[in-house]
């Protein structure tokens, strides 16, 4: 029976099984889902059995597609893996995209320490504001600071970040409660999903106006509160070096209420979690952010 059915259809229905939709399979074998679904037509009638249930929105493996699947997702598997070890003599390169203040705060210091782990990979980092269009096969994985906006990604948030006023240990003499902020300079990041007006509403306060100085980046905020230009709030993530040098201090550490937050998510698409140099990737940053928490 095996010679008489074409390995394009147990592709695509790997595939779809795999991931779950005709759609996101046709994507990652660059088919249209029609033509999936025809593939998989096909094999039902060759081996006289149904293997998924359909329906308007969903599919669904049938006892006999689990069965099937669990012997060709393993051959696959297999396949997959021989071939990045045959393929992969030379370095692997892994394209990564990144909302630009995690990959100049975070990320980009520690990208050294992944490729000594990882020495048969080089990575591209790219850094924009924008989203990563994987439809373009630009590339692999994306680092977005915010809500994901696809339902078809694999999506890993990167744990909770706190935020909290920062300055320099010199301004810091001069705060030592939430009401001494009112006399200072208050610098925002205007594309920060936690504002001043938020954190001041945790603490029970209202508000001042704030005439301070407008950035459109957390790393310029950054830069400007180590400078000693006033007081921003920010993440102590994205503030790890400077915090961990003195270079700024939390005032209120102690004495006020943080606002804590889930601010970014590792996303790929699920056809790209069988690539081993992605697996490796997402493992490292979990593992590296574990790490730092505890140490925190």
């Amino acid at each position: 029976m095996l010679s008489s059915i074409p390995i394009s259809a147990i592709r695509a229905f790997e595939a779809a099984a795999r991931t779950g939709s005709f759609r996101d399979a046709a994507s990652e074998l660059h088919l249209t889902p029609s033509a999936v679904s025809h593939a998989i037509r096909k094999l039902e009638s060759a081996m006289s059995t149904t293997l998924f249930e359909r329906s308007a929105r969903s599919i669904r493996l049938t006892p006999a597609g689990q069965n099937l699947m669990r012997h060709a997702g393993a051959a696959f598997d297999n396949l997959r893996r021989g071939i990045e070890e045959v393929a992969g003599r030379g370095p692997q390169l892994l394209r990564v995209h990144c909302a630009p203040s995690f990959a100049a705060q975070w990320l980009a210091p520690r990208l050294a320490q992944f490729l000594a782990a990882e020495p048969r990979l080089e990575v591209r980092l790219a850094a924009s504001t924008e989203y990563a269009r994987f439809g373009n096969d630009d590339f692999d994985l994306d680092i977005v600071y915010g809500q994901p906006r696809s339902d078809a990604l694999e999506i890993i948030p990167l744990g909770e970040e706190t935020v909290t006023p920062l300055c320099t240990p010199a301004l810091a003499k001069r705060i030592r409660k939430p009401k001494d902020l009112f006399g200072q300079v208050l610098i925002r990041s205007e594309v920060k999903q936690v504002q001043w007006h938020q954190w001041f509403a945790a603490n029970g306060l209202e508000s001042p106006a704030i005439h301070g100085m407008r950035f459109d980046r957390s790393f310029l905020a950054i830069a400007m509160a180590s400078s000693g230009l006033g007081v921003t709030l920010e993440s102590t993530r994205l503030a790890e070096r400077e915090i961990e040098t003195g270079r700024l201090v939390a005032p209120l550490a102690g004495r006020a209420i943080d606002v804590r937050y889930v601010g970014h998510h590792l996303v790929f698409p699920r056809a790209n979690r069988q690539r081993r140099a992605v697996r490796a990737f997402a493992d490292w940053i979990m593992s590296e952010l574990d790490r730092t928490t505890t140490r925190s």
